[in-house]
């Protein structure tokens, strides 16, 4: 897989590359006995590159690594092995105080994810702080609340807590939070689950509308497949902490190839009655695996319908079975 970054950069044609990640893997110690440790592969050689501007949708059943991938990108999680390039840098092994400023998280829970006891003007203004962005008390209340306006936030709320706001008033200050040292690269770990669908299409229209005012790149993680088609560029599919399929966003809904994505996608509910019914859904067979225990070979090969034996002897390469298209199967 050493060459499938270059791989994706032509595909793109002469887009300018941001992020690389080649070959990452993040293992974690999980103790299963007295004495024994065993290693949880939560993202187990994984390689793509992301370009300026664009949205990679990194999406995947619960426990597929999604999360793990953002968090070690950012260095939030030390990787185990592999080499990640910011801007054509390598980050491994810096001290991330300089990368801070260029690459931030928006995080999932926006009750869990603000600290209670700080409020709105501390919260977005603690990375100021940091990286002392400011020169004088006047400049740092100014930028807090032009990011406070900026995502919709009223400016009476400056000095309130997050217990006085509503779910999606509170991922707007993570928002803010996030954009206060103006990243170039922000990694979305599915920012709007915990809301109610109402707020969701807010809060996305809200991103979209900030990465084109403000030049930015988005890794956007997510499990519900409707709104990462509506948000991304291109599209990862994740499976037990391997990218099984990196496709553009359209084409990977018009034709998936890969039968874990093909799965997926029939699983996506159709508001139409009648061409729901005509749909045929996908059922896999068999239990998720453990990664603690994955299978030998294919990941997917104990779940897959069309598993033959060379799926259990050897791992898949992601490789490009057309333009752009990735794919990590055997029969294909």
């Amino acid at each position: 897989m050493a060459d499938v970054e270059m791989r994706q950069q032509k595909a793109a044609g002469s887009s300018e590359v941001l992020l690389e990640v080649k070959n990452l893997k993040k293992y974690f110690q999980v103790r299963t006995g007295f004495i024994k440790k065993t290693d949880l592969k939560a993202v187990d050689d994984v390689s793509f590159v992301i370009h300026k501007g664009e949205t990679l949708g990194i999406v995947g059943e619960s426990g597929c690594g999604k999360t793990t991938l953002g968090r070690t990108i950012l260095r939030l999680e030390e990787p185990t092995s592999g080499d990640i390039r910011y801007e054509g840098q390598s980050i491994m092994g810096k001290d991330m105080n300089e990368y801070r400023s260029r690459m931030q998280i928006v995080f999932q829970d926006p009750y869990a994810s603000l600290d209670p006891r700080k409020t709105v003007s501390d919260i977005i203004g603690e990375a100021m702080d940091i990286q002392k962005l400011y020169t004088s008390k006047e400049e740092r209340r100014d930028k807090i609340l032009n990011l406070m306006q900026l995502v919709g936030l009223n400016h009476d709320f400056y000095n309130r807590f997050p217990h006085e706001f509503s779910g999606g008033q509170r991922q707007r200050i993570g928002i803010a939070r996030a954009l206060a040292v103006d990243p170039g690269f922000i990694v979305c770990d599915e920012p709007v689950s915990a809301l109610d669908v109402s707020i969701q299409a807010q809060i996305i229209n809200m991103l979209e509308e900030l990465q084109e005012t403000k030049q930015l790149t988005y890794l956007f993680i997510a499990h519900d497949l409707a709104i990462v088609k509506h948000i991304s560029t291109r599209i990862g599919v994740m499976y037990l902490g391997h990218m099984v399929e990196l496709d553009e966003s359209a084409d990977l809904y018009r034709n998936p190839l890969h039968p874990y994505t093909q799965m997926l996608l029939s699983a996506i509910p159709i508001a139409n009655p009648d061409l729901s019914a005509k749909r045929k859904r996908i059922k896999l067979q068999g239990e998720i695996p453990s990664p603690l225990d994955p299978p030998s070979g294919c990941p997917f090969r104990t779940r897959c319908p069309r598993a033959q034996k060379c799926c259990a002897e050897q791992m898949p390469e992601l490789r490009e079975v057309s333009s752009g298209h990735f794919v990590a199967c055997h029969i294909l």
